[in-house]
């Protein structure tokens, strides 16, 4: 598994979480990729995929706010 490098976008007390804790989160990782902190959707929203989406049994589905994830715009790099 690879490690976090940094976070991408707010912090979750820079969005206004008073104790900083149980917030979202997207974190960039040493091989390029992303892990993100949301709420588990998945047995909620799985059956209501589109016709073309897929999830392996080793992935969930998650939400994280539009704050979040709008915040973060900035730090997500360029192809």
């Amino acid at each position: 598994m690879s490690e976090i490098i940094r976070r991408i976008g707010a912090s979750p007390r820079a969005r206004g979480s008073v104790g900083g804790g149980n917030c979202p989160d997207i974190f960039e990782l040493a091989d390029g990729n992303f892990a993100v902190i949301g709420t588990d959707v998945t047995e909620k929203l799985d059956g209501g995929l589109p016709a073309d989406a897929s999830r392996g049994e080793h992935e969930r589905i998650v939400v994280i706010t539009r704050e979040t994830l709008l915040r973060a715009r900035n730090d997500i790099p360029d192809l």
